[in-house]
């Protein structure tokens, strides 16, 4: 398993490392300490270990570090391109509009292990970069920004659509699979040449009877494919959990989830597609646990039946809510790791059966992550 594990917050990256021949961890290095890191991802093909900074008044930086935090370099940001200077509604013939404004890095994904340098970027608002050099320099997807149907989309959990999943094919590395709050899901199969909406099936009881069903208005809080079986997603809905097994050709419905289906992070088993765990809450009226309970769910057949999970959870007067990226699961599938908006952090060494609190007073977590080894 891995013995470190990258935790970005409210108030900078803390590295938490598990103590040698002991099961206690330790906070390690600090990070950033004071800026927001909503993102953070490290590179296991060499090891870049890169994180989003949303410096509120500044806007958002990109820095790399290829010594894992000792030394930071600022990357670029993407940037959305100026409009055309000649548009009939530019008001004045000439005037180029007003670039849409990058508000933040809400995704970070490597690109397939024959990519060596590609880096995915989702944006809010709802834009998909690509960088071939090491966050370097940035190129806007506009196959999909010029989407006719990207109109329609809207802010969920945010004030602006923003793209938040990105789920690159071990197999193929042109098919990637994006999820959009609140836009459906996304798919290419010719690596941002062309894209199709792939939601049928999903439902959002946000949206007027005619509507429900459309497949390019639905919220994707989290969307999770299994490493070992990547045709399967998992899909934590605004008010449900969804999955497909036909590479999101169709989508069911998991119903009769206790204690809730609704929720915001989700993970999947790397090597076991029916095993996945979720952070139930109320809904979305009132985000806390139901019951002031801490726990979380686990299926492992596929969304049949659910585990609820509170050995070492806080069982009273429990209001912590888990974001979108604030759950992770180790290459190996045993290992968990969970932080919430109340700066609680829990780790499980078995699957999820137990969890041991390593911290309940860090700042706002926004991202976990496992590190990779090297």
């Amino acid at each position: 398993m891995s013995n470190q594990i990258y935790v970005g917050t409210r108030k900078g990256i803390f590295t938490i490392e598990r103590q040698p021949n002991s099961s206690e961890w330790k906070i390690s290095q600090v990070d950033f300490l004071g800026a927001p890191v909503p993102m953070l991802l490290q590179d296991p093909r060499d090891g870049a270990l890169y994180a989003a900074l949303d410096h509120e008044h500044f806007g958002p930086k990109l820095h790399r570090s290829d010594d894992g935090g000792q030394y930071w370099e600022e990357c670029a940001v993407p940037a959305y391109p100026v409009e055309d200077a000649n548009d009939s509604q530019s008001g004045n013939e000439g005037d180029a509009k007003k670039a849409p404004s990058l508000r933040e890095i809400w995704c970070l994904e490597t690109g397939g292990t024959d990519e060596p340098g590609l880096l995915w970027a989702g944006t809010i608002p709802g834009g998909l970069f690509r960088s071939t050099d090491r966050g370097a320099s940035w190129q806007l997807i506009e196959s999909l920004w010029n989407r006719p149907e990207r109109e329609f989309w809207f802010g969920g959990g945010k004030d602006e659509a923003g793209i938040h999943s990105i789920c690159v094919d071990p197999r193929d590395s042109k098919h990637i699979t994006l999820g959009i709050s609140c836009g459906g899901v996304w798919v290419t199969r010719d690596g941002g040449e062309s894209w199709s909406c792939h939601a049928d099936g999903m439902w959002a009881a946000y949206l007027p009877p005619e509507n429900k069903n459309d497949p390019n208005l639905q919220d994707v809080h989290r969307l999770v494919n299994c490493r070992s079986s990547p045709d399967i997603f998992w899909n934590q809905h605004h008010n449900g959990i969804f999955r497909t097994t036909d590479d999101c050709g169709s989508w069911h419905e998991i119903k009769d989830v206790s204690p809730s289906s609704f929720g915001f992070a989700t993970a999947v088993h790397p090597n076991d597609p029916d095993t996945g765990w979720f952070v139930p809450a109320v809904k979305d009226e009132c985000r806390v646990p139901v019951d002031a309970k801490f726990v979380v769910t686990r299926t492992r057949d596929g969304g049949k039946s659910f585990d609820v999970l509170t050995d070492g959870l806080p069982q009273e007067h429990a209001y912590d809510i888990v974001f979108r990226h604030g759950l992770d699961v180790d290459d190996s599938g045993a290992h968990l790791v969970t932080g919430s908006s109340t700066g609680a952090l829990w780790i499980s060494d078995n699957d999820g059966d137990s969890w041991n609190c390593l911290s309940t007073h860090l700042p706002q977590i926004y991202c976990v992550r496992f590190a990779h080894s090297q």
